[in-house]
């Protein structure tokens, strides 16, 4: 069981840290970043393993060393960088969730991009022919429908399929404290989950990585040469605030630890904030019946056209919720159960739900009114089945 801590959290004032502050209460463990010694960090575990290779980057506006992009790091230490490949939102991270990310120029370091989003969503054999090895170097957050795990996944297979190398350069899990939601189920696997893992998995990208490729989980079951560059003091039983928004809608701590139970609502009629300054923190819709609550989305650079533009949205701002203070280490159905009751609307549900649950059964539970306690029982068969694989690839010591 994942110890909790009974003192005063402070946290730094910065946009990752709000609503964390309390006296003689339980708390999650919330650690620095700064704490943990990066894969990316560790120079010494990798260079050489570039040396007179022509290297390939699959990265975003996370992959930081010290607030610096690794690409700029690793061009000032003479690496051959040939190019770099950009997933969900974009190599910049300016790009709003499912928009077109195009292949382009990076104006600071005249390097070819490649999108890895949309329809080319894996490197082939024409992108990789000048490349020796592929670096992979995200934050993620822990969710199994938050794609980039998806990326790295076809990035080794490409890796596997042209004879390349990878690495992953590891990063802390700040949803990696616990294992919880539904698993996938086969005939739902797309980019949202192309695996049967539950919906927190509570492994690092660089444990995930190693899991996909020994258990032949790769397309055709194809293994890559997969080199890990682990991380150094990681507490898998803490969150940690990140100093890079992972996605434009992602801004904060808050977001991250939310996200695994809002997400759902993507596959919904429910506005999940997106066009207000807290995405991923409030949830509400029209005719939510009780009005105490409301905002209203607009338009803005990140959410050109947000559901609900300009309408007055009700429901529930979850910035200080309990859930937060005293995470019970599982996602939050309470919410959905919640609006799905009091709006009472037939098409609550849209067919994205079932891509991003994993299975046909969550929905129908819901609509059925199984209380938090059955739904959580019928998945936990799963769980223990997928904690058996699981625990062959932890790389830092597990929460149990």
């Amino acid at each position: 069981m994942i110890c909790f801590i009974s003192s005063l959290l402070l946290l730094s004032q910065s946009l990752f840290s709000q609503s964390f502050v309390g006296i003689e209460q339980k708390y999650l463990a919330v650690k620095d970043y700064t704490t943990v010694t990066l894969g990316a960090q560790q120079f010494d575990a990798y260079l050489p393993l570039l040396k007179k290779k022509r290297v390939g980057i699959v990265t975003n506006i996370t992959g930081v060393i010290n607030s610096t992009s690794i690409v700029d790091t690793l061009l000032k230490l003479k690496v051959n960088i040939k190019k770099i490949f950009g997933p969900e939102h974009g190599f910049r991270g300016n790009i709003e969730a499912g928009e077109k990310v195009n292949s382009n120029i990076d104006a600071k370091t005249g390097l070819p991009i490649i999108s890895l989003y949309g329809s080319n969503k894996k490197p082939n054999k024409e992108q990789l022919k000048d490349i020796d090895v592929l670096i992979y170097d995200i934050q993620d957050v822990g969710v199994r429908f938050y794609t980039y795990i998806s990326t790295m996944c076809y990035v080794m297979e490409a890796c596997a399929e042209n004879k390349k190398e990878c690495i992953v350069l590891d990063r802390p899990n700040p949803n990696g404290f616990y294992i919880d939601g539904p698993t996938m189920k086969d005939e739902f696997k797309t980019f949202l989950g192309l695996h049967n893992v539950p919906l927190v998995y509570g492994m690092t990208t660089g444990e995930y990585a190693a899991m996909a490729n020994k258990e032949g989980w790769l397309k055709n079951k194809v293994k890559c040469k997969l080199t890990i560059i682990t991380l150094k003091n990681y507490d898998r039983k803490a969150t940690y605030p990140l100093p890079v928004k992972p996605s434009p809608n992602i801004p904060n701590l808050e977001s991250i630890l939310l996200y695994p139970s809002l997400g759902l609502f993507e596959g919904t009629i429910i506005s999940l904030g997106r066009g207000t300054d807290v995405p991923f923190q409030v949830i509400g819709h029209p005719k939510y019946s009780d009005t105490t609550f409301y905002f209203t989305p607009k338009a803005t650079a990140l959410s050109k056209e947000p559901k609900y533009l300009n309408e007055r949205c009700y429901g529930l701002n979850l910035k200080k919720d309990p859930y937060l203070k005293n995470h019970p280490l599982k996602i939050n159905l309470g919410w959905m159960k919640k609006l799905y009751a009091d709006l009472n609307k037939p098409d609550f549900f849209d067919k994205n739900f079932n891509y991003h649950s994993g299975n046909t059964e969550l929905q129908e539970q819901l609509k059925n009114g199984l209380s938090e306690e059955d739904i959580r029982r019928s998945w936990q068969k799963d769980i223990e089945n997928f904690k058996k694989i699981r625990v062959k690839y932890l790389l830092y010591p597990d929460f149990n």
